[in-house]
């Protein structure tokens, strides 16, 4: 039975590497059937894509209070933290629906929507605050997760500004051509499963995953796929100029690609807002981040092996926005701006909530000093710059109305009040 390795790598803090824990038998079994199929070794690709979203086994098909998403989970988002933040967005998607002429079909689609939080959060202050907007509005989740969509089934049903306005669909039930409205996504391209790749011997090659002695290991080999060297190539990237150190390693989002051009061709007018955690490329491949970004969270801990308890743990890559951009603008895509969610919040009104706090407005005066200080040290997270407001929020769009561009997007200019960061 495969058990666990990475090069004797440790896993979370306090853990020994001698005495590594047993991968659970029916994800061991998952991984020997995959393993033997292929032969003795998958991409790292196809091995994150087997522990985090197989039906059976993986880290998303963890049913209920098991999912680890929220402050009882893994890790937390943004939309855990507070309604703020789904509120702000949901007043940057009033003003995109505005933007495209007020029309009286208003899709928005959210794709991983984790436990449904942001979703309830954004279609109540739409009702509340932009009714005209959530009057047109069919809300659209992409989740491929099972356990995840009942748990959205089931804070949705308790949402009274949902009702009827949520959906659930898949990909391939979204006609070619037929979205008009705003696309959005927060910590999700940075669950999707890369390539992982070395500089090793003066040429580009492949870290695969094989299984040695019953543990998993890494295995270097050949590229699995030409489309690597076209990544690199686009994006200005010449691991061959001499600065890359030998062994140097790093991660390649191929399905973000993918992921781009399925939302390039179904979208026929509107926006798309990602936001996540990441850099443009000559950073996310600057010569001295020789280990890659790849991290792996449980209890809100982090590390970086990968091979720790398969299927119960979550694993990460930042996003390397450039590529966004890039391969955005192929598919028909035009790059409206990119910017830090603490820039993003703070122009959308966040300083105005603090200020808010701070002077004794209606809100505060409903709170005990001690709710006061909580709601500003949520907000404050929101944008610190070293955390949340240091994630990037990247907005395109395709198809736009004449006059839609004259200006930025409330959420792309200049904020106010950066005092308050």
């Amino acid at each position: 039975m495969l058990g666990w390795s990475r090069h004797g790598a440790p896993g979370p803090a306090g853990t020994a590497a001698g005495d590594p824990p047993p991968i659970a038998p029916a994800m061991a079994q998952a991984l020997h059937d995959r393993l033997a199929a292929a032969g003795g070794q998958i991409t790292f690709a196809d091995y994150m894509a087997l522990v985090l979203y197989d039906p059976q086994v993986g880290y998303y098909a963890r049913s209920g209070d098991r999912v680890g998403i929220g402050p009882q989970g893994d890790f937390v988002t943004s939309p855990h933290l507070c309604p703020d933040f789904a509120e702000l967005l949901a007043d940057q998607v009033a003003e995109c629906w505005a933007r495209l002429g007020c029309p009286s079909a208003f899709d928005l689609v959210e794709m991983g929507a984790g436990q449904g939080v942001m979703a309830a959060d954004l279609l109540t202050h739409l009702q509340t605050a932009h009714p005209d907007c959530w009057a047109t509005t069919t809300y659209r989740i992409v989740e491929i997760s099972p356990a995840l969509r009942a748990v959205q089934r089931s804070r949705l049903a308790a949402c009274p500004a949902a009702g009827d306005r949520v959906v659930w669909v898949a990909w391939e039930a979204i006609a070619p051509n037929s979205i008009t409205g705003c696309c959005l996504s927060n910590e999700l391209v940075d669950a999707f499963p890369v390539h992982r790749v070395i500089w090793q011997g003066g040429q580009l090659q492949e870290c695969y995953v094989a299984a040695s002695e019953g543990h998993l290991s890494d295995r270097v080999g050949p590229l699995s796929t030409e489309r690597l060297d076209t990544y690199f190539q686009s994006l200005n990237i010449d691991f061959a100029q001499g600065a890359y150190p030998e062994g140097y390693c790093t991660e390649v989002n191929l399905a973000a690609l993918d992921w781009l051009a399925t939302l390039a061709d179904r979208l026929r007018s509107g926006y798309l807002l990602t936001i996540d955690y990441g850099y443009d490329a000559q950073r996310f491949y600057h010569p001295s981040r020789s280990g890659g970004t790849l991290q792996c969270y449980t209890r809100h801990a982090h590390h970086n092996n990968p091979y720790w308890l398969p299927g119960q743990q979550d694993l990460t890559a930042h996003v390397d926005f450039s590529a966004l951009q890039h391969w955005g603008e192929q598919q028909g895509l035009q790059t409206l701006g990119f910017t830090r969610q603490s820039l993003f919040l703070m122009a959308l009104g966040l300083g105005d909530r603090l200020m808010a706090l701070s002077q004794g407005g209606a809100i505060a005066q409903a709170m005990d000093f001690q709710q006061i200080l909580h709601r500003r040290d949520v907000l404050h997270r929101l944008i610190d710059p070293t955390g949340l407001g240091n994630f990037g929020v990247l907005i395109q769009a395709k198809n736009l109305p004449p006059g839609a561009t004259d200006s930025p997007l409330k959420g792309l200019q200049e904020p106010m009040g950066l005092g308050f960061v």
